[in-house]
This record gives C-alpha cells, sequence and structure tokens, in this order.
C-alpha cells in the first residue's frame, strides 16, 4: 500500500459551514461544528462527536462520532464510533460498527474496486489519462459490462513498481 505523509496537513474545523470542501492533496480533517454541502477530501475525515453534517462526503478512511445526512463514500473504511448517528447510505472498503452507533441507510460493500471517476480523483489525473493507460495496457483494469473497475491493491502496487 503506498503511504503519503499527511501529519503536516490538519484542519479542524469547529464553526458552522455551507458550501464544498474539497482537498486534492492529503490532509487530516476533523469537522466538529456544523456544515452543509459537499465534503472531499483525501486521508481522513473525522466528524467529531459534536458534529451536525449535512453532506455528501468521500475521502479515504472517515470516521463518525456526530451526526451525518448524506451518504458517504470511503475509498479505504468507515468506523461508526458509539456516538455516530448516519442517515443516509456508505459505499465503503472496510466498515466497523461500534455499540450504540445508528445508522439509517444501505451499505454497499466495494471490495477495493473503485471507478474510473473514482480512480480520477485518488491519483488527481484527468479520466483522458487513465483511459490512455488503459487502451496501452499499462494499468491494470477489469471491465464489467460497459464499466471499468480498478482494485485499489493492484493500482497501488503499480504505482509504487510505475514510479
Amino acid at each position: 500500500m503506498v503511504k503519503r505523509r499527511v501529519d503536516e496537513k490538519i484542519l479542524d474545523v469547529s464553526a458552522a459551514m455551507q458550501g464544498s470542501l474539497v482537498f486534492s492533496d492529503p490532509v487530516n480533517l476533523r469537522i466538529n461544528g456544523k456544515f452543509e454541502g459537499n465534503l472531499a477530501t483525501k486521508g481522513s475525515l473525522t466528524i467529531g462527536s459534536n458534529a451536525d453534517v449535512r453532506a455528501d462526503i468521500s475521502g479515504e478512511e472517515v470516521i463518525v462520532s456526530g451526526t451525518v445526512r448524506g451518504n458517504i463514500r470511503a475509498s479505504e473504511g468507515i468506523r461508526l464510533t458509539s456516538t455516530a448517528k448516519v442517515f443516509g447510505d456508505i459505499d465503503v472498503a472496510q466498515v466497523t460498527i461500534e455499540k450504540g452507533a445508528i445508522f439509517n441507510g444501505k451499505c454497499r460493500m466495494n471490495e477495493g474496486k473503485i471507478s474510473l471517476e473514482e480512480l480520477s480523483d485518488y491519483l488527481a489525473v484527468e479520466e483522458k489519462k487513465i483511459m490512455e493507460w488503459v487502451e496501452g495496457g499499462k494499468i491494470p483494469v477489469e471491465k464489467e459490462g460497459s464499466k471499468f473497475l480498478f482494485d485499489r491493491a493492484q493500482v497501488e502496487d503499480w504505482i509504487a513498481h510505475k514510479f
């Protein structure tokens, strides 16, 4: 697994915010206040126990201790602590739900498979460039109907040996 250094990029949001927060570089983000909109991050996202979030969330590792109303996509994993309240669907590779957590939604285990769009976001590379790699046989890919799916572990191995 490719590890990225994220310890120097920590953002702690305790105020009320509205809009979109998008991070293309790895960051450790913690939301402690109210947030409404969209959250997209690489690295770790923690929703604090007093947080009230109304947003669709995408990230690598997501830890929820507060309230989230919206869908969550976590490419590496999600943990709902005992104080978590999630009202929405989750799409995740690994899930941990502690006793006392409230989860009202659907859970889809993606088994480490990511779409072209997710891979583009993850690598911060345009989809067109990834398709060039696919057509040239340079990146491991599976085709399911008309969709391309990429195994996260294979992609990380490919990156480690390629660069």
